[in-house]
């Protein structure tokens, strides 16, 4: 089995930062693509950043130059540095990590329970 868990979310002021940390455990052979997505009340989740083994990012076109992602491969961990938060990105952050549990095994997508952020003063 595979677990991803989040850590780091919580309440912050508007235009403040928060760190966000992933952790992939379990039996994991190799890890490819690992991002951040959230989904805010009422809306639809949304792909927020993501990093490739090799450390190619991307990111929406919202949190551009503000948001910050980055991996540990040896760790099997991501992380999503946040800064100048806004309170419309208030929402529940997922981590993902796609990612194969044995030799020449198939990709797979697994994802965490998610972490909430709130951005209010």
């Amino acid at each position: 089995q595979v677990h991803l868990v989040e850590s780091g979310g919580g309440l912050v002021q508007p235009g403040g930062s928060l760190r966000l940390s992933c952790a992939a455990s379990g039996s994991i052979f190799s890890t490819y693509v690992m991002g951040w997505s959230r989904q805010a009340p009422g809306k639809q989740r949304e792909l927020v950043a993501t990093i490739t083994s090799g450390g190619t990012t991307n990111y929406a076109d919202s949190v551009k130059g503000r948001f910050t992602i980055s991996r540990d491969n040896a760790k099997n961990t991501v992380y999503l540095q946040m800064n100048s938060l806004k309170p419309e990105e208030t929402a529940v952050y997922y981590c993902y990590a796609e990612l194969t549990t044995v030799r020449g095994g198939v990709r797979a997508d697994y994802w965490g329970q998610g972490t909430q952020v709130t951005v209010s003063s």
